[in-house]
């Protein structure tokens, strides 16, 4: 598990080193530009199928794994989109695990409770590993969530496991606020 995850946030940092360098002056490389520099969150959405979500956002399942664990398969990924002009979205919760992955555009704030009378907290997931950020966040089984862009857009991935099952999901009643926020 561990070299796997060094070698993730090897990829990471290699690619956001690759996004920063300027443009290529010869050879066939025309330079890489940072994701989200020059499309709109509509050019995201219509590039990739998503579709509006009941927690605010645009959504995608991308993958359900074909093996099943009982009658559940046993994980999804999804693309979530998240535009800042629209604020938090709803408090939700599911009945697995679910790991966030940030993708593109601005960085995206977590907030996470247990319902337990702790105080809320927050994860700041994004590109800039030495600002805070982190490209990925863990959410455990039935945690509370809720995020925020803090920019135009954001671009996440999320992969649920046991899969995302729709009797597994609850968004919570309009105005609730989990105990201890």
């Amino acid at each position: 598990m561990f070299p796997k995850f060094v070698l993730l946030v090897s990829l990471l940092l290699s690619i956001e080193a690759l996004a920063r360098r300027p443009a290529s002056s010869g050879g066939t490389a025309q330079g890489i530009s940072r994701p989200g520099e020059k499309h709109s969150a509509q050019d995201v959405i219509n590039q990739l199928g998503l579709a509006p979500s009941v927690e605010k956002g645009y959504y995608l399942e991308s993958f359900r794994d074909p093996t099943l664990y009982g009658n559940r398969s046993v994980s999804t990924a999804i693309y979530y989109l998240l535009e800042g002009a629209v604020g938090k979205s709803y408090w939700h919760r599911v009945d697995a695990a679910e790991v966030w992955h940030y993708y593109a555009g601005a960085p995206l704030s977590l907030y996470l409770s247990l319902d337990d009378g702790q105080p809320v907290r927050e994860k700041l997931l994004g590109p800039d590993i030495f600002r805070n950020q982190t490209p990925q966040v863990v959410i455990a089984a039935h945690e509370w969530q809720q995020a925020l862009s803090h920019g135009k857009w954001t671009l996440v991935g999320t992969t649920v496991a046991p899969a995302f099952v729709d009797s597994g999901f609850e968004l919570a009643p309009s105005g609730w606020q989990p105990n201890g926020a």
